[in-house]
Protein backbone atom coordinates (compact mmCIF):
# COMPACT_ATOMS: atom_id res chain seq x y z
CA UNK A 1 0.00 0.00 0.00
CA UNK A 2 1.61 3.72 -1.12
CA UNK A 3 2.04 5.99 1.52
CA UNK A 4 0.24 8.76 2.54
CA UNK A 5 1.42 12.25 2.67
CA UNK A 6 2.05 14.36 5.35
CA UNK A 7 -1.61 15.89 6.03
CA UNK A 8 -3.20 13.25 4.90
CA UNK A 9 -1.21 11.08 7.01
CA UNK A 10 -2.79 12.80 10.02
CA UNK A 11 -6.33 13.26 8.99
CA UNK A 12 -6.36 9.50 8.23
CA UNK A 13 -4.53 8.95 12.02
CA UNK A 14 -7.02 11.18 13.81
CA UNK A 15 -10.09 9.54 11.75
CA UNK A 16 -8.24 5.84 13.41
CA UNK A 17 -7.83 7.52 16.83
CA UNK A 18 -11.63 8.86 17.21
CA UNK A 19 -12.88 5.91 15.89
CA UNK A 20 -11.21 3.71 18.52
CA UNK A 21 -12.30 5.47 21.28
CA UNK A 22 -10.14 8.44 21.65
CA UNK A 23 -12.36 11.87 23.21
CA UNK A 24 -9.41 13.40 21.70
CA UNK A 25 -6.03 13.66 19.41
CA UNK A 26 -3.17 15.15 17.83
CA UNK A 27 -0.69 13.87 15.38
CA UNK A 28 2.80 15.42 13.85
CA UNK A 29 4.36 14.10 10.07
CA UNK A 30 8.01 15.22 10.10
CA UNK A 31 10.04 14.66 7.00
CA UNK A 32 13.82 15.48 6.26
CA UNK A 33 15.61 15.44 3.45
CA UNK A 34 19.71 16.02 4.31
CA UNK A 35 23.44 15.99 3.82
CA UNK A 36 26.38 15.81 5.60
CA UNK A 37 30.28 16.05 4.10
CA UNK A 38 33.47 16.36 6.39
CA UNK A 39 36.85 16.95 4.58
CA UNK A 40 40.04 16.77 6.09
CA UNK A 41 42.29 18.90 3.83
CA UNK A 42 41.50 18.11 -0.16
CA UNK A 43 40.27 14.53 1.09
CA UNK A 44 36.68 13.40 1.59
CA UNK A 45 36.34 11.25 4.56
CA UNK A 46 32.96 11.53 5.26
CA UNK A 47 29.43 11.64 3.30
CA UNK A 48 26.11 11.21 4.27
CA UNK A 49 22.61 11.70 2.50
CA UNK A 50 19.69 10.74 4.43
CA UNK A 51 16.10 11.57 3.75
CA UNK A 52 13.65 10.41 6.63
CA UNK A 53 9.92 10.74 7.74
CA UNK A 54 7.54 9.66 10.53
CA UNK A 55 4.26 10.29 12.36
CA UNK A 56 3.46 10.81 15.87
CA UNK A 57 0.12 9.88 16.84
CA UNK A 58 -1.11 11.00 20.69
CA UNK A 59 -4.48 10.07 21.67
CA UNK A 60 -6.50 11.07 24.53
CA UNK A 61 -9.25 8.52 26.25
CA UNK A 62 -11.79 9.84 29.40
CA UNK A 63 -10.33 7.94 32.52
CA UNK A 64 -12.06 9.00 35.53
CA UNK A 65 -10.26 12.09 37.14
CA UNK A 66 -8.79 13.57 34.15
CA UNK A 67 -7.55 11.83 30.87
CA UNK A 68 -5.70 9.30 29.95
CA UNK A 69 -2.85 9.63 27.45
CA UNK A 70 -0.45 8.10 25.19
CA UNK A 71 2.18 8.09 22.48
CA UNK A 72 3.07 6.25 19.39
CA UNK A 73 5.20 6.74 16.25
CA UNK A 74 6.13 5.23 13.01
CA UNK A 75 8.31 5.94 9.67
CA UNK A 76 5.71 3.04 7.70
CA UNK A 77 2.76 5.91 6.67
CA UNK A 78 1.05 3.60 4.58
CA UNK A 79 -3.09 3.59 5.57
CA UNK A 80 -3.40 0.44 6.94
CA UNK A 81 0.03 1.00 9.83
CA UNK A 82 -1.65 3.92 10.59
CA UNK A 83 -4.85 2.46 11.41
CA UNK A 84 -2.94 0.15 13.73
CA UNK A 85 -0.96 2.66 14.97
CA UNK A 86 -4.06 4.73 16.21
CA UNK A 87 -5.61 1.57 17.70
CA UNK A 88 -2.88 1.08 19.63
CA UNK A 89 -2.52 4.71 21.06
CA UNK A 90 -5.87 4.23 22.51
CA UNK A 91 -5.06 1.11 24.00
CA UNK A 92 -2.12 2.06 25.26
CA UNK A 93 -3.67 5.88 26.54
CA UNK A 94 -6.33 3.24 28.19
CA UNK A 95 -3.73 1.31 30.22
CA UNK A 96 -2.41 4.34 31.54
CA UNK A 97 -3.23 6.28 34.82
CA UNK A 98 -5.73 9.41 34.67
CA UNK A 99 -4.12 12.94 34.40
CA UNK A 100 -6.46 16.16 35.17
CA UNK A 101 -3.91 18.66 33.58
CA UNK A 102 -3.74 16.37 30.67
CA UNK A 103 -5.23 17.25 27.07
CA UNK A 104 -5.00 19.54 24.39
CA UNK A 105 -4.93 23.00 24.44
CA UNK A 106 -8.13 24.66 25.51
CA UNK A 107 -8.17 26.58 21.76
CA UNK A 108 -6.16 29.42 20.23
CA UNK A 109 -4.65 27.41 17.81
CA UNK A 110 -3.20 29.33 14.71
CA UNK A 111 -5.12 30.37 11.63
CA UNK A 112 -3.34 32.09 9.37
CA UNK A 113 0.89 30.35 9.09
CA UNK A 114 2.90 33.71 8.36
CA UNK A 115 6.07 33.51 5.76
CA UNK A 116 8.93 33.78 8.56
CA UNK A 117 11.86 33.23 5.77
CA UNK A 118 12.84 29.56 6.84
CA UNK A 119 14.36 28.78 3.68
CA UNK A 120 15.23 29.44 0.12
CA UNK A 121 13.65 26.97 -2.72
CA UNK A 122 17.14 27.77 -4.64
CA UNK A 123 19.37 25.78 -2.06
CA UNK A 124 17.79 22.61 -2.75
CA UNK A 125 19.49 22.63 -6.05
CA UNK A 126 22.87 22.90 -4.26
CA UNK A 127 24.49 20.09 -4.84
CA UNK A 128 26.73 17.59 -2.72
CA UNK A 129 30.03 18.55 -4.84
CA UNK A 130 29.11 22.06 -4.38
CA UNK A 131 28.83 21.79 -0.16
CA UNK A 132 32.17 19.86 -0.38
CA UNK A 133 33.70 22.63 -1.83
CA UNK A 134 32.63 24.59 0.70
CA UNK A 135 34.03 22.66 3.24
CA UNK A 136 37.25 22.37 1.08
CA UNK A 137 37.64 26.04 0.63
CA UNK A 138 37.08 26.77 4.64
CA UNK A 139 40.50 23.63 5.13
CA UNK A 140 42.28 25.40 2.63
CA UNK A 141 41.78 29.10 4.15
CA UNK A 142 42.53 27.62 7.79
CA UNK A 143 45.80 26.36 6.13
CA UNK A 144 46.70 28.68 4.15
CA UNK A 145 46.29 31.77 6.98
CA UNK A 146 49.49 31.14 9.22
CA UNK A 147 52.67 27.97 9.12
CA UNK A 148 51.47 27.37 12.23
CA UNK A 149 48.25 26.00 11.18
CA UNK A 150 49.84 22.31 10.62
CA UNK A 151 46.69 20.17 11.12
CA UNK A 152 43.23 20.10 10.86
CA UNK A 153 40.61 17.74 12.29
CA UNK A 154 38.37 18.34 9.33
CA UNK A 155 35.90 21.11 7.88
CA UNK A 156 32.46 20.07 7.40
CA UNK A 157 29.40 21.18 5.20
CA UNK A 158 25.73 20.20 6.22
CA UNK A 159 22.35 21.27 4.75
CA UNK A 160 18.89 20.29 6.03
CA UNK A 161 15.27 20.48 4.50
CA UNK A 162 12.12 19.84 6.74
CA UNK A 163 8.40 20.02 6.56
CA UNK A 164 6.88 20.00 9.70
CA UNK A 165 2.48 18.94 9.40
CA UNK A 166 0.49 18.84 12.30
CA UNK A 167 -3.37 18.78 13.28
CA UNK A 168 -5.50 17.73 15.58
CA UNK A 169 -9.43 17.09 16.68
CA UNK A 170 -10.28 20.34 17.23
CA UNK A 171 -9.74 21.32 13.26
CA UNK A 172 -6.78 22.02 12.84
CA UNK A 173 -4.58 21.69 10.12
CA UNK A 174 -1.36 22.87 9.02
CA UNK A 175 2.11 22.84 7.83
CA UNK A 176 5.49 24.91 7.07
CA UNK A 177 8.97 24.22 5.51
CA UNK A 178 12.59 25.05 6.80
CA UNK A 179 16.02 24.77 6.43
CA UNK A 180 19.23 24.74 8.32
CA UNK A 181 22.89 24.94 7.01
CA UNK A 182 26.20 24.74 8.74
CA UNK A 183 30.00 25.05 7.68
CA UNK A 184 32.53 24.45 10.49
CA UNK A 185 36.40 24.38 10.71
CA UNK A 186 38.36 22.71 13.16
CA UNK A 187 42.34 23.72 12.29
CA UNK A 188 45.39 22.75 14.38
CA UNK A 189 48.04 25.11 15.37
CA UNK A 190 51.84 24.04 16.58
CA UNK A 191 54.96 25.87 17.78
CA UNK A 192 57.70 24.93 20.22
CA UNK A 193 55.05 25.04 23.35
CA UNK A 194 53.03 21.92 21.70
CA UNK A 195 50.00 21.94 19.56
CA UNK A 196 45.93 23.53 20.09
CA UNK A 197 43.18 23.03 18.25
CA UNK A 198 39.66 25.36 17.73
CA UNK A 199 37.11 25.92 15.93
CA UNK A 200 34.44 28.42 14.21
CA UNK A 201 31.24 27.36 12.74
CA UNK A 202 28.53 29.53 10.45
CA UNK A 203 24.70 28.44 10.69
CA UNK A 204 21.53 29.92 8.68
CA UNK A 205 18.68 29.38 7.20
CA UNK A 206 19.47 29.94 4.00
CA UNK A 207 23.02 28.83 2.12
CA UNK A 208 23.25 32.67 1.64
CA UNK A 209 23.10 33.80 5.22
CA UNK A 210 26.36 31.81 5.63
CA UNK A 211 30.09 33.44 6.32
CA UNK A 212 32.12 33.01 3.40
CA UNK A 213 34.36 29.61 3.89
CA UNK A 214 37.23 31.69 3.62
CA UNK A 215 36.15 33.58 6.77
CA UNK A 216 35.20 30.45 8.61
CA UNK A 217 38.09 29.01 7.98
CA UNK A 218 40.76 31.96 9.19
CA UNK A 219 38.35 32.78 12.07
CA UNK A 220 39.11 29.25 12.96
CA UNK A 221 42.69 29.62 12.52
CA UNK A 222 43.26 32.56 14.45
CA UNK A 223 41.47 31.26 17.65
CA UNK A 224 43.69 28.32 17.38
CA UNK A 225 46.61 30.52 17.03
CA UNK A 226 45.37 32.64 20.09
CA UNK A 227 45.60 29.46 21.96
CA UNK A 228 49.07 28.79 21.35
CA UNK A 229 51.75 28.84 24.50
CA UNK A 230 48.36 28.45 26.60
CA UNK A 231 49.15 27.79 30.49
CA UNK A 232 47.59 27.66 33.73
CA UNK A 233 46.51 30.78 35.95
CA UNK A 234 46.95 31.39 39.49
CA UNK A 235 43.97 30.77 41.37
CA UNK A 236 41.89 34.07 42.11
CA UNK A 237 38.78 35.62 42.53
CA UNK A 238 38.58 37.94 39.64
CA UNK A 239 36.18 39.36 36.77
CA UNK A 240 35.60 36.96 34.15
CA UNK A 241 34.19 37.91 30.60
CA UNK A 242 32.52 35.50 28.52
CA UNK A 243 32.86 35.64 24.62
CA UNK A 244 29.56 35.57 22.64
CA UNK A 245 30.27 31.77 21.87
CA UNK A 246 30.75 30.64 25.78
CA UNK A 247 27.98 33.23 26.72
CA UNK A 248 25.40 31.45 25.18
CA UNK A 249 26.21 28.66 27.24
CA UNK A 250 24.80 30.31 29.85
CA UNK A 251 21.79 31.43 28.75
CA UNK A 252 21.33 27.87 27.91
CA UNK A 253 21.54 26.84 31.31
CA UNK A 254 18.79 29.93 31.74
CA UNK A 255 17.14 28.36 29.66
CA UNK A 256 16.84 25.13 31.25
CA UNK A 257 15.84 26.26 34.57
CA UNK A 258 13.14 28.71 33.21
CA UNK A 259 11.36 25.69 31.51
CA UNK A 260 7.84 25.01 32.93
CA UNK A 261 8.54 21.31 34.21
CA UNK A 262 11.29 21.82 36.36
CA UNK A 263 9.56 24.88 37.67
CA UNK A 264 6.42 23.22 38.73
CA UNK A 265 8.46 20.21 40.10
CA UNK A 266 10.25 22.53 42.17
CA UNK A 267 13.56 21.44 40.26
CA UNK A 268 14.81 25.01 39.79
CA UNK A 269 16.20 27.46 41.50
CA UNK A 270 14.21 30.13 39.99
CA UNK A 271 10.60 28.30 41.34
CA UNK A 272 8.30 30.65 42.87
CA UNK A 273 10.19 33.86 41.50
CA UNK A 274 8.04 35.58 38.99
CA UNK A 275 8.02 39.02 39.58
CA UNK A 276 11.00 39.64 41.45
CA UNK A 277 14.58 40.58 40.58
CA UNK A 278 16.85 37.88 39.63
CA UNK A 279 19.59 39.78 37.55
CA UNK A 280 21.03 42.95 36.83
CA UNK A 281 19.12 45.89 35.16
CA UNK A 282 21.64 45.22 32.11
CA UNK A 283 20.15 41.56 31.60
CA UNK A 284 16.94 41.51 29.08
CA UNK A 285 16.22 38.05 27.80
CA UNK A 286 13.70 37.39 24.98
CA UNK A 287 12.41 34.40 23.08
CA UNK A 288 10.88 35.00 20.02
CA UNK A 289 9.61 32.58 17.69
CA UNK A 290 8.17 34.98 14.94
CA UNK A 291 11.92 36.42 14.23
CA UNK A 292 12.51 36.44 10.76
CA UNK A 293 14.74 33.98 9.41
CA UNK A 294 15.39 32.68 13.08
CA UNK A 295 16.80 29.39 13.74
CA UNK A 296 14.41 28.54 16.23
CA UNK A 297 11.58 30.12 14.38
CA UNK A 298 8.05 28.37 13.77
CA UNK A 299 4.80 29.78 13.16
CA UNK A 300 3.27 27.52 15.60
CA UNK A 301 4.66 25.30 18.53
CA UNK A 302 4.34 21.33 19.44
CA UNK A 303 0.85 22.02 19.70
CA UNK A 304 -0.73 23.94 17.18
CA UNK A 305 -0.39 27.40 18.98
CA UNK A 306 0.78 30.28 17.29
CA UNK A 307 4.48 31.12 18.41
CA UNK A 308 5.01 34.72 19.59
CA UNK A 309 7.56 37.28 21.16
CA UNK A 310 8.10 36.74 24.87
CA UNK A 311 9.97 38.81 27.30
CA UNK A 312 11.30 36.64 29.81
CA UNK A 313 13.42 38.86 32.06
CA UNK A 314 13.36 42.64 31.41
CA UNK A 315 15.79 44.71 33.07
CA UNK A 316 16.49 41.59 35.69
CA UNK A 317 13.07 41.17 36.50
CA UNK A 318 11.82 37.58 35.94
CA UNK A 319 8.63 38.14 33.85
CA UNK A 320 7.57 34.65 32.55
CA UNK A 321 8.65 31.05 32.15
CA UNK A 322 8.35 29.17 29.28
CA UNK A 323 5.14 27.21 28.68
CA UNK A 324 3.74 24.42 26.95
CA UNK A 325 -0.12 23.84 27.58
CA UNK A 326 0.58 21.16 30.78
CA UNK A 327 3.10 22.76 32.37
CA UNK A 328 1.29 25.89 32.26
CA UNK A 329 -1.82 24.31 33.66
CA UNK A 330 0.00 22.80 36.58
CA UNK A 331 1.69 26.31 37.61
CA UNK A 332 -2.24 27.68 36.71
CA UNK A 333 -0.06 29.98 33.88
CA UNK A 334 -1.46 30.40 30.05
CA UNK A 335 0.87 28.76 27.63
CA UNK A 336 3.62 31.00 26.24
CA UNK A 337 3.83 28.84 22.57
CA UNK A 338 6.70 27.02 23.88
CA UNK A 339 5.64 23.53 23.41
CA UNK A 340 8.47 21.37 21.47
CA UNK A 341 7.60 17.96 19.70
CA UNK A 342 9.30 15.20 17.85
CA UNK A 343 7.24 12.37 16.71
CA UNK A 344 8.40 9.81 19.07
CA UNK A 345 6.78 11.80 22.29
CA UNK A 346 4.28 14.41 23.49
CA UNK A 347 5.21 17.94 23.90
CA UNK A 348 7.62 19.75 26.24
CA UNK A 349 9.27 22.51 26.77
CA UNK A 350 12.01 24.62 24.20
CA UNK A 351 12.96 27.68 23.39
CA UNK A 352 12.44 29.49 20.12
CA UNK A 353 15.00 32.18 19.26
CA UNK A 354 16.27 32.90 22.84
CA UNK A 355 18.86 35.97 23.00
CA UNK A 356 20.58 38.49 25.52
CA UNK A 357 19.95 41.50 24.72
CA UNK A 358 23.00 43.44 23.31
CA UNK A 359 24.60 46.43 25.31
CA UNK A 360 26.31 49.23 23.74
CA UNK A 361 30.23 47.82 24.36
CA UNK A 362 32.55 46.08 22.41
CA UNK A 363 34.62 42.83 23.67
CA UNK A 364 37.69 44.88 23.33
CA UNK A 365 36.07 47.79 25.43
CA UNK A 366 34.60 45.52 28.19
CA UNK A 367 38.37 43.92 28.14
CA UNK A 368 40.01 47.08 28.47
CA UNK A 369 38.04 48.37 31.34
CA UNK A 370 39.11 45.23 33.24
CA UNK A 371 42.01 45.60 35.19
CA UNK A 372 42.46 41.83 35.89
CA UNK A 373 40.62 38.94 34.96
CA UNK A 374 40.06 35.97 32.64
CA UNK A 375 38.30 36.44 29.13
CA UNK A 376 37.02 32.65 28.30
CA UNK A 377 37.04 31.28 24.88
CA UNK A 378 36.17 27.58 25.46
CA UNK A 379 34.20 25.78 27.96
CA UNK A 380 34.36 22.35 28.99
CA UNK A 381 31.83 19.57 30.94
CA UNK A 382 28.26 20.23 32.07
CA UNK A 383 28.88 21.24 35.76
CA UNK A 384 25.77 23.00 36.56
CA UNK A 385 23.39 22.38 39.07
CA UNK A 386 19.68 23.64 38.10
CA UNK A 387 18.07 23.41 41.54
CA UNK A 388 20.67 25.52 43.44
CA UNK A 389 22.09 27.07 40.66
CA UNK A 390 25.72 26.16 41.35
CA UNK A 391 28.25 26.63 38.34
CA UNK A 392 31.93 24.82 38.15
CA UNK A 393 32.96 24.42 34.55
CA UNK A 394 36.46 23.49 33.40
CA UNK A 395 37.48 26.32 30.73
CA UNK A 396 40.44 28.07 28.34
CA UNK A 397 40.74 31.49 27.32
CA UNK A 398 43.07 34.54 27.94
CA UNK A 399 44.61 35.89 31.04
CA UNK A 400 43.62 39.90 31.11
CA UNK A 401 46.49 42.27 33.03
CA UNK A 402 46.01 46.05 32.83
CA UNK A 403 43.27 45.83 30.74
CA UNK A 404 45.42 44.14 27.69
CA UNK A 405 45.23 40.58 26.69
CA UNK A 406 47.84 39.31 28.42
CA UNK A 407 48.79 35.11 27.53
CA UNK A 408 46.42 32.48 27.07
CA UNK A 409 44.79 30.01 29.80
CA UNK A 410 44.07 26.28 29.87
CA UNK A 411 43.51 23.78 32.51
CA UNK A 412 41.25 25.79 34.67
CA UNK A 413 38.18 25.84 36.41
CA UNK A 414 35.27 28.87 36.85
CA UNK A 415 32.91 28.26 39.91
CA UNK A 416 30.37 30.60 41.16
CA UNK A 417 26.40 30.31 41.47
CA UNK A 418 24.45 31.17 38.28
CA UNK A 419 21.43 33.43 40.32
CA UNK A 420 24.79 35.20 42.14
CA UNK A 421 26.63 35.53 38.30
CA UNK A 422 22.98 36.75 36.94
CA UNK A 423 23.47 39.68 39.40
CA UNK A 424 26.38 40.39 39.12
CA UNK A 425 26.67 41.07 35.04
CA UNK A 426 28.20 44.36 35.11
CA UNK A 427 28.89 44.43 31.56
CA UNK A 428 27.29 43.54 28.44
CA UNK A 429 28.72 43.49 24.93
CA UNK A 430 27.00 44.86 21.73
CA UNK A 431 28.30 41.64 19.21
CA UNK A 432 25.47 39.20 19.34
CA UNK A 433 26.25 35.81 17.45
CA UNK A 434 23.35 33.57 16.79
CA UNK A 435 24.81 29.99 16.41
CA UNK A 436 21.93 28.00 17.09
CA UNK A 437 18.35 28.76 18.91
CA UNK A 438 20.20 30.51 21.77
CA UNK A 439 22.17 33.31 21.45
CA UNK A 440 24.42 35.94 23.72
CA UNK A 441 26.73 38.73 23.31
CA UNK A 442 29.73 38.94 25.47
CA UNK A 443 29.36 39.61 29.40
CA UNK A 444 31.27 40.30 32.43
CA UNK A 445 30.65 38.92 35.71
CA UNK A 446 31.86 41.14 38.32
CA UNK A 447 33.40 38.39 40.16
CA UNK A 448 33.66 34.05 39.91
CA UNK A 449 36.61 32.37 41.24
CA UNK A 450 39.11 30.89 38.78
CA UNK A 451 40.84 27.68 39.70
CA UNK A 452 44.05 27.43 38.20
CA UNK A 453 47.79 26.68 39.91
Amino acid sequence: MSALTGSDAIAHALTAAERAGAVAADAVVMENDSVEVRVRDREIEHVKQARERGLGIRAFVNGGDGLSSAVTSTSDLSAEMIERMASETVALARATAPDPHAGLPEGGFIEDVPDLGLFDAADRTTTVEERIESARAAEAAARQSDPRITNSEGSEASSDFSRISFGNSSGLMAEYEGAHHGLSCVPVASDDSGMQTDHWSSVGRRLADLEAPAEVGREAARRALGRLGARRAATAEVPVIFDPMTARGLVGNLVGCLSGYPVYREASFLAGRLGETIASSGVTVIDDGRRLGGLGSKPFDGEGLPTRRNTIVKDGRLETYLLDSYSARKLGLASTGNASRGVGSGPGVGATNLWLEPGDASLDEIVADTPRGLLVTSLFGHGFNAVTGDFSRGAAGIWIENGERAYAVEEITIAGNLGQMLQDVDAVGRDLLWLGRVAAPSLRVARMTVAGE
